[in-house]
């Protein structure tokens, strides 16, 4: 089953200095972080920004040529995760055409909202490595470390989920283009 995501925010990671989108679940409290690339980040922040720039950036591109081919992006689904590592695909119609184009998440997530297009992502992805936010709930980061300071160290993977699960989105800086 798929459930449908909206970009909740886009900030930067304060301890590896990597951008991150922000996905929040359409009907519920949970997140899903994915660190990306900086240009990536930045065609995202100016299409939230609503900027309109001089010349086309490649997704802008990628949008005029699906509509010169006939094409139409209809959605994107984030299905897997593996190895830290997200697939998604770009849902295209071309009249009465289906066409899957494997992509990354960033990039899709850019040409979406130009277009905009619904985003998914697989349940059982969101079940495995999405967090739940509540407003409540803090954590003091060890920026060295990348662990939490009060609670037992654990391996790394589980002590990211931990400390995901318990921050709020606003702990990212934010990304400026």
């Amino acid at each position: 089953m798929l459930l449908e995501v909206r970009v909740q925010s886009l900030g930067v990671d304060r301890k590896t200095n990597s951008p991150v989108v922000i996905l929040q679940e359409r009907d519920g409290d949970r997140i899903l972080p994915i660190w990306i690339g900086p240009g990536e980040a930045h065609s995202i922040a100016i299409q939230i920004a609503g900027w309109i720039l001089p010349r086309p950036l490649t997704h802008d591109l990628m949008v005029s040529v699906m509509g010169v081919l006939g094409g139409q992006l209809d959605r994107v689904i984030i299905s897997r995760e593996v190895e830290d590592t997200y697939f998604a695909e770009l849902i295209l119609h071309r009249g009465e055409e289906i066409i899957s184009v494997d992509a990354r998440p960033s990039d899709s997530i850019a040409v979406a909202l130009r277009q905009d297009a619904k985003i998914y992502v697989d349940e059982d992805l969101f079940k495995d490595v999405a967090v739940e936010v509540e407003e409540d709930e803090s954590v003091s980061l060890d920026m060295d470390s990348g662990t939490p300071i009060e609670g037992e160290k654990k391996e790394n993977t589980e002590t990211l989920k931990d400390y995901l699960r318990k921050m709020n989105p606003e702990d990212f800086g934010r990304f400026a283009p």
